[in-house]
């Protein structure tokens, strides 16, 4: 008997947001969707909370640390924040997830 994910709120603190972009969209005709995560969140915390939100099995998840670039307002320099990204690759056979509904 298969084990029934629950959803918990730490699943919504791992995941933040779907991260929508042209290279995203087309990773998404590859069966894989990107999101940005939580910077402390691991592998299998980002691949329990994607197969207990949206209820699709997972077969890889691969992270991307995204270092936050130096910028300069008005003379003055700043560093915008460090971002995690996660590209989630669905199982075969597995319904894509649409990141433009809200989540079930």
């Amino acid at each position: 008997m298969a084990k029934k994910q629950t959803i918990d709120s730490r699943h919504y603190d791992v995941i933040l947001s779907p991260h929508i972009t042209e290279k995203s969209t087309m990773a998404s005709e590859h069966n894989a969707v990107v999101f940005k995560v939580a910077n402390s969140a691991t592998k299998p915390q980002i691949k329990e909370a994607i197969e207990a939100l949206y209820d699709r099995k997972v077969a890889a998840v691969n992270t991307i640390n995204v270092k936050g670039k130096t910028k300069r307002w008005r003379g003055k320099p700043y560093k915008r924040s460090d971002q995690k990204k996660a590209i989630v690759t669905l199982a075969e056979g597995q319904d894509p997830i649409d990141i433009t509904e809200g989540v079930s």
